[in-house]
């Protein structure tokens, strides 16, 4: 019988001790249902390497590799306590348009469709969605779901389609978001290390649940700080984002999951809401796993004049975003929030080389198949 097939067999269970499970099958009959070729494309007994990506092109063989099985299983364990948490913190689940007319965050990272005729674009983000919500009266929601872009990025943290976790509430601001931000990677941890224990043994974690609260370093802190401890090819100055470089430097410098706060308006989008007393900070926020930022948020603008301010410092039309703008029109109590990469809380959670081996069929500029 080939390795791999599937087979039925009749016998009696016994005890023994060698065995993964306790027991073992005496047989007295095996049946063979489903034969499979001789000639695997890969091992899934884990004991002859393959290429990631001849793994993708084969997942459903990959998967039966306990060690990859365990990585979906703490997937899902990851979202499962994501959920819990939102219902506990009084949010309602929401599922918001992935065809749209205009792009979230405007910019050339949109994937164009053809609707009827008309251009349309797979959805970057679910923002301005969760935005209209906050003016309905649903005032916390939460939505997991796939965002998609157009990225040129080939690189082990980047795919054209990801799971985002996104969080958004009425009567908040930044601090507000920043705590449930801290408060959903710290359960989501918390429930790993409780209910996939045999998950981790597989892989070999030693899983470090994070403590306390995370350290904020303002923007001005995190680029001087950078600047201290990276091998940077310039320096950064005021204005500049943090580069792969800056923020793999920061990360190892800080040595646990922190935020930096108070960015610069003119590299947020025009969503975020900035400080009356100085206009050039805005009150956005990152958090960054030692390794690569987590999260994105901030307080939003939910003055109308002063989007459509913002709209036109960006260069975007704001006619073209009516169906958003509009609402702000007839009362939009303020508000906040994030979204979060869900593939990237598992990567760094396991300390997985790739994003993509936390993607069952991950999609980037090669891969459309699986």
């Amino acid at each position: 019988v080939a390795r791999e097939s599937v087979v039925v067999v009749e016998g009696e269970v016994e005890a023994e001790e060698r065995a993964p499970t306790g027991v073992e099958v005496v047989p007295d009959s095996v049946e063979v249902i489903a034969p499979a070729d001789p000639e695997l494309p890969l091992d899934p007994s884990g004991k002859v390497d393959a290429e990631l990506s001849t793994r993708l092109d084969n997942r459903t063989l990959d998967l039966r590799k306990p060690e990859v099985k365990a990585v979906f299983e703490v997937r899902a364990e990851v979202q499962r306590a994501v959920r819990e948490t939102f219902r506990e913190l009084d949010c309602t689940e929401i599922n918001t348009p992935k065809i749209v007319a205009t792009g979230t965050e405007g910019g050339t990272e949109l994937f164009p469709i053809t609707y009827f005729g008309r251009e349309a674009f797979m959805n970057q983000s679910p923002q301005l969605f969760k935005q209209l919500m906050a003016g309905s009266g649903l005032e916390r929601v939460f939505e997991i779901g796939p965002i998609f872009r157009a990225e040129e990025h080939n690189t082990p943290r980047h795919v054209n389609e990801a799971t985002s976790i996104d969080f958004e509430a009425t009567f908040a601001d930044h601090e507000d978001a920043m705590a449930v931000a801290e408060t959903v990677v710290l359960d989501a941890y918390e429930a790993v290390a409780e209910h996939c224990e045999t998950q981790l043994e597989a892989l070999g974690v030693d899983l470090e649940v994070p403590s306390g609260s995370f350290p904020r370093l303002t923007y001005d802190e995190a680029i001087e700080r950078a600047n201290a401890v990276a091998d940077l090819d310039e320096p950064l100055v005021w204005g500049d984002d943090l580069s792969t470089e800056a923020e793999k430097a920061l990360g190892e410098a800080v040595g646990e999951h922190f935020f930096v706060t108070d960015w610069p308006s003119e590299i947020k989008p025009f969503y975020i809401q900035d400080y009356d007393d100085d206009p050039s900070l805005s009150k956005g926020f990152d958090l960054n796993h030692p390794r690569m930022e987590l999260v994105s948020g901030g307080q939003r603008e939910h003055r109308y004049d002063r989007l459509v301010e913002g709209f036109e410092q960006q260069g975007l039309p704001p006619e073209e975003f009516a169906y958003y703008t509009e609402t702000f029109r007839y009362g939009m109590p303020p508000h906040a929030g994030w979204g979060m990469g869900g593939e990237r809380l598992v990567m760094t959670m396991l300390d997985l080389d790739n994003v993509r081996e936390a993607i069952l069929f991950p999609r980037d500029r090669q891969r459309l198949s699986p």
